[in-house]
């Protein structure tokens, strides 16, 4: 049975660990699709932004550059022939890549479930009973953060990311908030500590038990 530390909303402490979802927080990991699912996200977000003129659009090369016969040099109809300098590129990038990786919704939820269990085995992951943002001011979240004696890359899972939780943690070096239905791969493997809240637990043992 997987377990993790919880705190209280004003980061007290609680003597006796909490019991996480064994389905989610448990399960074996397939570390090939731990990091397919990884390369996925990243290659998901990445544009095609390399372009290469080819011979019909580098400005230029009209006019013959020399006469066809009688110079001792290869006949030549354009200087922006492909192997001149200053000339067009045969098969380079166009802009139009596609460099995306689809995985199947399945695959994707089953990666997530072993990322958190990967993450809990490490007792990486705690729990806090509740985190409203307050007023949205920063201040309580940082002593917050001093109480928990958590230090590095931080990722909160809310059940929903409210304009007060956003403006409470957005200025916060290192800490990410996120809502529970927006975790990926990539940003899970990528905290040192994962703090959920028991609302978000709620919904990620909905959202992403194997039934």
């Amino acid at each position: 049975m997987a377990t993790a530390v919880i705190y209280s909303k004003t980061g007290a402490k609680k003597e006796t660990p909490a019991k996480l979802n064994a389905k989610v927080f448990g399960v074996e990991a397939n570390h090939d699709l731990v990091g397919l699912a990884y390369r996925s996200y990243l290659a998901n977000g990445r544009s095609a932004g390399a372009k290469t003129l080819t011979r019909g659009e580098v400005r230029g090369g009209g006019k013959k550059p020399h006469k066809q016969k009688g110079t001792g040099r290869a006949r030549a109809g354009s200087s922006r022939i492909v192997q001149w300098r200053g000339g067009g590129v045969v098969f380079g990038p166009t802009g139009l890549e596609n460099h995306s990786l689809n995985l199947p919704v399945k695959a994707k939820r089953a990666a997530i479930r072993q990322a958190l269990s990967l993450q809990a085995i490490d007792n990486k992951v705690l729990m806090l009973e509740a985190f409203d943002g307050g007023e949205g001011r920063v201040k309580p979240t940082i002593a917050l953060l001093d109480k928990l004696k958590i230090e590095g890359s931080i990722l909160l899972v809310v059940a929903e990311k409210t304009p007060t939780v956003d403006r409470a943690t957005r200025n916060i070096a290192g800490l990410q908030a996120v809502s529970a239905k927006y975790l990926n791969v990539y940003t899970i493997m990528n905290a040192d500590w994962i703090v959920i809240t028991n609302d978000a637990v709620d919904v990620l043992n909905t959202w992403l038990e194997d039934k």
